[in-house]
Parts: structure tokens; C-alpha cells; sequence
């Protein structure tokens, strides 16, 4: 029998999420790259597994940023695998109205599917975990996200609160 093929992805949405056009200007894009770097970067260093991909996605004006280029060179030479996508945030921007969140939603993840596709290959299973570019967990968040869907293909979602999962 094949082993069921997880792939892990830490969500982090840059830019595109909420108001000011999902951008707060490059002074706090800097800032917050570098809040990730001094603290959510040990953060992920940490974890006792490993095995994630850390997803960016930033808005469609952003392709070129020099700043999220120069991101994603660091965080590849540091190793991490890593995929940028540029079509916005893909969850449930709340900062909206329903019907304006919804197309939203629905054209970032229509927009980013290609370059997910690529990364996540043969994945069996795909976990996305929200990883805000501010936040830090548990350094065996990874492996207590993966553990709650090993050996439980039902399972679709699973909710975490204060470091203990809920399913």
C-alpha cells in the first residue's frame, strides 16, 4: 500500500489582505519582513517536522516587488521550500462585503492555483495552516497539525486554539 503524500502549506499572506488596497506601503512591508525574520523565522526553524512549504501570496501589483523578490531569494538560500503567488489573499477577507470577499476569494485562489499545482506536485493530502507573517507557534505545531489527519481520511478541517487542536 502507497503512503498517503501530505503537503504542508504555512499560509502567509503579505499584502492584498484588508483595506488601503491590501498594502500599507513599503515601509511596513519592509517592517514586517523583518518581524518574520527576527522571530516567526526561528519560530519555523524550531519545529520538531519539517516537512511544510511556505506559501507568500502578495497582490497581483506586487509581481515585481523588489522587496518580495529579495523575500523569497532569502528565504530559498536559507532552504525552505517555498512558492510566491500573486493573485491576493486566499481565505475569507471579513474586511469586505460578502459578495465583494467572495470574488475576491475566488479569483486569488483561481489565480494561484497554477504555481500551487507545481509545488505540491503529488500531494494525496494538502493542510493549509494559516502562518501570519507576525505569529509564532509551538515548535511542534507542524507535527500536532499533521498528526490530526494522519489515518483519518474523513477528516476535512481541524480548528486550534490557545495550543491544543480540536477536531
Amino acid at each position: 500500500m502507497q503512503k498517503n503524500k501530505v503537503a504542508h502549506l504555512l499560509y502567509i499572506p503579505l499584502t492584498g489582505l484588508g483595506l488601503y488596497n491590501g498594502h500599507r506601503g513599503n515601509r511596513w512591508l519592509k517592517s514586517r519582513i523583518k518581524i518574520f525574520k527576527e522571530t516567526v523565522f526561528y519560530s519555523l526553524l524550531a519545529q520538531t517536522d519539517q516537512d511544510f512549504i511556505i506559501w507568500v501570496s502578495a497582490r497581483h501589483e506586487d509581481r515585481q516587488c523588489p522587496i518580495l523578490r529579495d523575500f523569497r531569494h532569502w528565504l530559498e538560500m536559507i532552504g525552505f521550500k517555498v512558492v510566491f503567488t500573486f493573485s491576493g489573499v486566499c481565505f475569507w477577507d471579513d474586511k469586505y462585503p460578502d459578495d465583494v470577499a467572495y470574488t475576491l476569494l475566488i479569483d486569488a485562489v483561481h489565480g494561484s492555483i497554477g504555481e500551487l499545482l507545481n509545488t505540491i506536485c503529488e500531494a494525496d493530502t494538502i493542510l493549509m495552516t494559516i502562518q501570519p507573517s507576525d505569529d509564532l507557534y509551538r515548535k511542534d505545531f507542524v507535527e500536532g497539525i499533521q498528526n490530526v489527519f494522519k489515518g483519518k481520511p474523513d477528516l476535512q478541517a481541524a480548528g486550534f486554539s490557545h495550543g491544543y487542536i480540536c477536531n
